[in-house]
């Protein structure tokens, strides 16, 4: 019991890395004597200590003999710090708990083995599936060398994100708009198709700033975005990758750079196969999170294949109606009931008068396994 315990402590100070941490994963560790914590550390910004090393450094000597418990293996290999399975042993740590392994080409069990190898008892598995979870994004990173997808939209209550017209100015609420403004803050980039940078002409900067700055992506075949559009304007504040296609005017690629935004030619006949190109591209980037707010043909283009993971909905008390105003999903859609998207354990809450309804994918795998770890 005191074993869960302590790893669910690890867990919850791992968390507090979001944001901040990616590409690496979080990580949180406890450093404890029975039931009395001596120690407590988290993986709080990319190449800064792991979490192992805050712990013991609170610690100090009482590490000797103590429990470490941990949320993934520790590194047995030199990255952007030092290995942790020297500091553990230094420390004179007894035994350590380690939530699960870490499949990195360097590791591989490698540090389990070091540990075990020098006298530490080691055990392995302990909340793994609460582990997995957290690092989801990371895992689906390494596994598939793509990017966790997270589609949000807000709508009416009859499931329109903009009238006939394309006004979409507001559907949610500012309470609800703050939570985007958070999610933003978090993610490594922010992609709109062109339709919506058109008529929408958005920033898509989080406000106030997070732990990170997200790229704002517009997907963008003919290269079209105005020169005048807020993204265009502000390329040189926060970064603008614009997506073209093999057809776009030289003219206009040149425009967009010297507005300061990047252009990136995306392979491709079709506009799902530019996207597969993009989400190919953004994942050599190590970018681990990437914020999809619309339109709705992008977020079909990511449906259909079952590319989204996570979902962020916000419905507001209106009614919109009319049989040409857009849902939040185009694309093929799918043919049968038995075929439709389901969230695993959705949460719903009320923010104003609005309802919040998150959750992942059920296609989305809890065990992705991991080709690269913690740098």
């Amino acid at each position: 019991m005191l074993d869960l315990w302590h790893m669910q402590r690890a867990l919850e100070l791992a968390a507090q890395g979001q944001g901040a941490v990616e590409p690496n994963p979080m990580v949180g560790c406890v450093i404890a004597r029975g039931a009395e914590i001596i120690g407590e550390g988290w993986h709080r910004r990319f190449g800064e200590a792991h979490a192992e090393v805050e712990a013991l450094r609170v610690a100090g000597e009482r590490a000797a003999g103590a429990t470490l418990y941990v949320t993934l293996e520790p590194c047995c290999h030199d990255g952007k710090t030092p290995p942790c399975t020297k500091a553990v042993l230094a420390a004179g740590v007894g035994r350590v708990v380690v939530a699960m392994r870490d499949p990195f080409p360097q590791v591989q069990g490698g540090g389990v083995a070091e540990l075990q190898a020098a006298g530490v008892a080691v055990e392995v598995g302990v909340l793994e599936a609460d582990a997995r979870r957290l690092n989801a994004p990371y895992l689906k990173l390494l596994e598939t060398g793509r990017p966790w997808i997270i589609a949000k939209w807000a709508m009416s209550l009859d499931g329109k994100i903009a009238t006939a017209t394309g006004e979409s100015r507001w559907i949610s609420n500012p309470q609800s708009r703050e939570i985007v403004h958070a999610l933003r803050g978090r993610v490594d980039a922010v992609m709109v198709g062109r339709g919506t940078a058109e008529h929408d002409d958005p920033l898509l900067m989080a406000r106030p700033a997070g732990p990170r700055v997200a790229v704002r992506v517009v997907l963008d075949t003919h290269a079209s975005l105005r020169s005048e559009s807020q993204l265009a304007r502000t390329a040189g504040q926060s970064p603008v990758l614009v997506a073209v296609g093999d057809e776009a005017a030289a003219a206009d690629q040149k425009r967009l750079r010297n507005a300061g935004c990047e252009v990136l030619v995306c392979a491709g006949a079709t506009h799902v196969a530019r996207l597969d190109s993009l989400l190919d591209e953004l994942g050599r980037r190590r970018m681990t999170n990437v914020l999809v707010e619309g339109g709705s043909r992008l977020l079909g283009s990511l449906f259909d294949p079952r590319e989204i993971d996570e979902v962020h909905v916000f419905v507001a008390p209106k009614l919109i109606g009319g049989a040409r105003a857009p849902s939040p999903l185009a694309g093929e859609g799918a043919a049968a009931m038995s075929a439709a998207l389901r969230l695993e354990s959705p949460l719903v809450r009320q923010v104003g008068d609005d309802a919040y309804i998150t959750g992942r994918c059920s296609h989305t795998a809890s065990s992705y396994r991991n080709r690269e770890g913690r740098a």
